[in-house]
């Protein structure tokens, strides 16, 4: 699922005023081994601990995109090497955390996409604490799951369904 743009997306849905199709705020950086991502939203909310973040990488994927609401904490790495390496063994197709991530050589070399706002070394404290699969709102953006999620060099768009 690489041919897209999220650019020709913005122009397709320029002019819809319903608010069904979001563009993310250019803050995430690209971490992962593929540029370019799409897919179904699947969702965890949680801060600074990623129990639930490892058990739904740990799952198939499916060609879904986990949607990470960290609420933008820098504090705490909630995507490292290891989880990079479940989501690309499991199916996924890609991560959005809005939050930090650790381990970038390892993530580098996974073929999933990756975004995040930062890089940070220090891991999360594991709690148990968190939601699956709940609306989120990331960088001021609501995202639910089994919306569309693309993402490429340009930025990130959010659609109700496959476009």
């Amino acid at each position: 699922m690489d041919d897209f743009s999220t650019c020709d997306l913005c122009d397709d849905h320029k002019s819809d005023g319903d608010g069904t199709f979001r563009v993310l705020p250019p803050v995430f950086q690209s971490y992962g081994g593929r540029g370019r991502f799409a897919g179904p939203v699947s969702t965890v909310k949680c801060h600074e601990d990623n129990t639930l973040v490892k058990a739904a990488l740990d799952e198939p994927g499916q060609g879904r995109v986990l949607v990470v609401d960290g609420g933008g904490s820098l504090r705490r790495a909630l995507v490292g090497g290891n989880l990079g390496a479940a989501a690309a063994k499991n199916g996924w197709a890609g991560i959005v955390v809005d939050g930090a991530v650790r381990d970038l050589a390892e993530l580098a070399a996974c073929e999933v996409g990756i975004r995040a706002l930062a890089a940070m070394p220090l891991p999360t404290v594991k709690r148990n604490e968190g939601q699956r699969d709940v609306a989120v709102q990331v960088q001021g953006v609501w995202l639910r799951p089994g919306e569309w999620l693309y993402a490429d060099e340009d930025g990130i768009v959010v659609m109700p369904r496959q476009g």
